[in-house]
């Protein structure tokens, strides 16, 4: 039985990333902001504690933990994403 032939991949059809765009390092403002977000949430919830709940929003009450652990995950997060 006959083979058909194969067909060529056009040029829409072939993947258009390289390995040199997939491993690109970082944008300047990424390091600082990543960091920065960690030690916010970590002085956020430092400062709910020194101040026994009246900073940095006295009406989250324990609230404010969630807040800084959100704020600091953030910060986490976006290492996953971190190239160098």
């Amino acid at each position: 039985m006959p083979e058909s032939k194969r067909r060529k991949r056009t040029a829409h059809e072939t993947p258009q990333t390289s390995a040199a765009q997939a491993n690109k390092p970082n944008a300047v403002w990424f390091k600082p902001v990543m960091f920065g977000l960690m030690i916010i949430g970590l002085l956020w919830i430092i400062t709910f504690y020194i101040s026994e709940g009246a900073l940095p929003v006295a009406a989250w009450g324990s609230g404010n933990i969630i807040a800084g652990f959100g704020i600091a995950i953030i910060g986490f997060l976006m290492t996953t994403r971190w190239r160098s």
